[in-house]
């Protein structure tokens, strides 16, 4: 009896004991199923008031922007690099471009306009003003010069050539001098023919180096371009009275014969203000305006700037050759005969080392020299301006090549 009820009992724990592991293995597992099944149905139910197709949709768009940046920083773009000398052929091609022949009339006047404001540029040197007729124009802060030495080196208030010490044998062949841009205006001195025995160069065995305008008595005379007034006097040297206007780009320009002047040295004008008032003091035989251009105190011809009959400035940058200042000179005004000019003076150069020179001792003759230096007698002789009889005296210098 007691036998048989340990085995039932036995029976039954066993069996309770399974039944108890499989529900165990069955509540593991119903729990992940479940997550699972969760997890699916929270990427694939539609949000509220939209439809399941574009559920995917923001995972794209929030993935392309970070594939286009990494393609890009992958794949840059190319930098342009731009060599010294593509500047400098960028260079020499708007230079080029000023120097050619352009004629450029004055900008307005401001003569009697009201300037309304002065405004800022973002530039301290450089401000906006604006006139009365509702124009505008860039202007130069006056207390804030460009270049302040050309305003303070050999700046002299009572000399006319403040420019003695100056060594001009070291100025380079040619200089190029801007004329006009978004801040120099321009603007005819007085428009009138010159003068057919007023021009530049030599008149009655001396030199004349500027040009005379005729015009009636009390013309108005204008600023050719801004700059500081150096010299407002009367010059008994035969100018009258005379008003001269240094400009930032090294150029001082010269109003003679003046009957008023209406500026005070160290001034600041304008282009195209008014400055003087045409007369005929000083050395002149009749009512005109004397007009120079000098550069470091060496005069130019200023028709090579200026076409006075149409009152118009010839180009908006001016190559000033040092041959300019001989007032014999009649030498070109552009790019291609600056660079003709560089040539020639190379083969010159050069022409000059390959020169050679002989001193005549005892026992030379014309054909010993033309034999030892491998040219003729002929060419000795033109080179030296002798003929072939001509008597060699001893310690004469004789060119052979």
């Amino acid at each position: 009896m007691n036998r048989k009820y340990i085995l039932t009992l036995a029976a039954l724990l066993l069996a309770g004991g399974v039944l108890c592991e499989a529900t165990a293995a069955t509540m593991e597992k119903r729990p992940r199923k479940k997550r699972k099944k969760d997890q699916k149905e929270m990427v694939v139910a539609p949000a509220e008031n939209t439809t399941p197709a574009p559920v995917v949709t923001p995972v794209e768009e929030e993935k392309a922007p970070v594939e286009e940046t990494v393609a890009h920083e992958a794949n840059p773009e190319p930098e342009v690099v731009i060599t010294p000398e593509q500047r400098a052929a960028d260079s020499i091609a708007d230079l080029r471009r000023r120097l050619q022949p352009t004629a450029i009339k004055s900008t307005f006047d401001t003569n009697g306009l009201t300037v309304i404001d002065t405004l800022e540029s973002g530039n301290d040197a450089v401000q906006v003003v604006l006139f009365s007729n509702n124009t505008w124009k860039y202007v130069r802060n006056r207390d804030i010069p460009k270049d302040s030495l050309i305003f303070v080196k050999h700046w002299d208030t009572n000399q006319l050539f403040p420019y003695r010490d100056v060594d001009m044998s070291a100025m380079p062949n040619s200089v190029v001098i801007e004329l006009l841009d978004s801040l120099r205006g321009y603007h005819c001195p007085h428009q009138g023919s010159v003068h057919p025995r007023g021009k530049y160069g030599p008149r009655r065995h001396r030199p004349h180096q500027g040009v005379d305008i005729p015009l009636q008595m009390g013309a108005p005379i204008y600023a050719t371009f801004s700059g500081r007034v150096r010299i407002s006097q009367y010059n008994r040297g035969g100018y009258g009275n005379l008003i001269i206007i240094r400009h930032d780009n090294g150029l001082e320009t010269y109003y003679g014969h003046l009957s008023e002047r209406l500026v005070e040295p160290n001034q600041w004008v304008e282009a195209g203000q008014i400055i003087g008032l045409g007369g005929s003091t000083g050395r002149s035989t009749g009512p005109h305006l004397h007009f120079e251009t000098r550069y470091y105190g060496q005069s130019f011809d200023p028709e090579r700037l200026i076409d006075f009959k149409n009152g118009t400035l010839s180009r908006e940058t001016f190559l000033l050759k040092k041959s300019f200042f001989s007032i014999y000179s009649n030498a070109g005004q552009n790019f291609e005969d600056e660079i003709a000019n560089e040539e020639q003076d190379k083969k010159e150069a050069a022409a000059k080392a390959a020169m050679r020179y002989h001193t005549i001792r005892r026992g030379d003759t014309l054909g010993a020299l033309a034999r030892r230096y491998g040219t003729t007698v002929t060419n000795i002789c033109r080179m030296n301006g002798i003929k072939s009889t001509t008597i060699l005296r001893l310690g004469r210098r004789l060119r052979v090549r």
